[in-house]
């Protein structure tokens, strides 16, 4: 499956809805959960308004000319939130997407994106049963702590002293994501 990883414009914000309901694990042979659940207060604080921080942003992979699958990240006090400095993310792909890549794919480009950016980490939340754990824990983030059925994982990005530039601590100064 080719697709390309670019930026989510801002006249595709409303398909964030969609993808926080894909991103809510529902397990097999279950009852789905009713879309509505989005609008619960818990949740829409991942989508509400996004793109009016400038530090929310989010990446799309892009197949077949539609968006199958998003990465987000913005500064909340959310499921998944670890520390005030490391944004909070969001990831999912559409099921006819899913097992071919793209959701690794999303996520490394986004790691990418915020070391540049001089992020400390990133933290997420995702359900002890979720197969996209085991992804999470290949890519490098760690068990942060454990809620019930639910795990607060983080990824911090390796402190690299800055080359030639002595008495610097190594971390770039934090700006806004490209």
């Amino acid at each position: 499956m080719l697709f390309l990883i670019r930026t989510l414009r801002p006249d595709e914000y409303p398909l964030l809805e969609d993808f926080l309901y894909e991103a809510i694990f529902q397990e097999d042979g279950l009852p789905k959960i009713p879309r509505t659940v989005v609008r619960l207060p818990e949740l829409r604080r991942y989508i509400e308004q996004f793109g009016a921080e400038k530090t929310d942003t989010a990446l799309c992979a892009d197949a077949e000319g539609i968006v199958a699958g998003v990465v987000w990240v913005r500064h909340i006090r959310g499921f998944g939130h670890v520390d005030d400095a490391m944004p909070e993310l969001a990831v999912a792909v559409l099921e006819k997407y899913r097992r071919q890549g793209m959701g690794g794919a999303l996520m490394k480009a986004m790691l990418a994106r915020l070391e540049r950016a001089g992020y400390p980490g990133v933290s997420l939340s995702v359900q002890k049963r979720n197969p996209a754990a085991r992804l999470y824990l290949r890519l490098g983030f760690r068990i942060a702590r454990e809620h019930g059925e639910e795990y607060v994982m983080e990824y911090r990005f390796q402190v690299r002293p800055m080359q030639g530039i002595p008495g610097t601590d190594g971390l770039p100064p934090r700006g806004e994501l490209l």
